[in-house]
């Protein structure tokens, strides 16, 4: 059975660690960090077999040149040469097999350009966003378009309702935030806030979510509700879907 675990990182970080209780060897996403990485792994007495990377920001990156040196894992990342110590560079449609399941490579330009998210449709579907897709959130465009970002939102928008959604930040309750001032009257925003709370609450995660809940509290994957709508013409441009959704991410970026 294929487990993943959250490795708490800098302030806000998870760094996803994949493990099929038949192996020793397990799998990170995105480490911005080797510390934790390397404390986990020595108390459980397991290896590091093998390194997804999704983009190429220190945070996602920092911890590969320490993480190689010591576990000589294999590592997965996306065609940027600005990444040192990827060596199976990855595109759009390609598929790879990690602890006993087959990912497939979507390419997501809009928060980087080389931004890529790891997907597996098995049971249940597991979704490793980066910093795409957030939950009630997107990412900060620093080098994409909105354009990009919008279309990468809905291919993730197109993927199983039940697929499990392990997005690289904790951003959920900031998110929710403006989220109520973006979807107002949304009851399932109110729900999912109290939940959130309750487990931050706890010290817990609020991730993984579904694609499902996130298609209904997301803001950005809800640019052709009404509501949304509404909301964003107060700040800007809300004639198209995607003209909403610029709207909304400059709004953001400055709630």
């Amino acid at each position: 059975m294929l487990s993943v675990t959250p490795i708490p990182a800098f302030s806000d970080n998870y760094i996803w660690l994949l493990r099929q209780d038949t192996s020793d060897s397990v799998c990170v996403v995105d480490p911005g960090d080797a510390a934790p990485v390397i404390e986990w792994l020595e108390r459980e007495g397991l290896t590091l077999g093998t390194i997804l990377i999704t983009h190429h920001h220190p945070d996602h990156t920092g911890g590969l040149a320490e993480l190689i040196q010591r576990y000589s894992p294999r590592v997965i990342g996306p065609h940027n040469p600005s990444i040192t110590g990827i060596d199976e560079r990855v595109g759009d449609g390609d598929e790879i097999r990690v602890m006993g399941r087959l990912f497939e490579v979507l390419e997501l330009p809009g928060h980087t350009l080389d931004h890529i998210a790891f997907f597996t449709a098995g049971i249940p579907p597991l979704l490793f966003s980066g910093d795409v897709l957030f939950s009630a959130g997107c990412g900060r465009l620093f080098e994409g378009s909105p354009e990009q970002m919008h279309q990468s939102l809905s291919r993730l928008d197109n993927l199983p309702e039940e697929a499990l959604v392990f997005a690289a930040h904790e951003y959920t309750l900031a998110n929710l935030r403006f989220t109520k001032a973006a979807d107002p009257g949304n009851k399932d925003v109110i729900e999912a806030e109290n939940e959130c709370l309750r487990a931050r609450e706890l010290e817990r995660p609020t991730l993984p979510s579904t694609l499902g809940r996130e298609r209904r509290i997301n803001p950005f994957l809800r640019c052709g509700e009404e509501g949304v709508r509404r909301a964003a013409a107060e700040h800007g441009a809300t004639d198209t879907e995607l003209a909403t959704f610029t709207t909304l991410r400059a709004w953001k970026d400055s709630f």
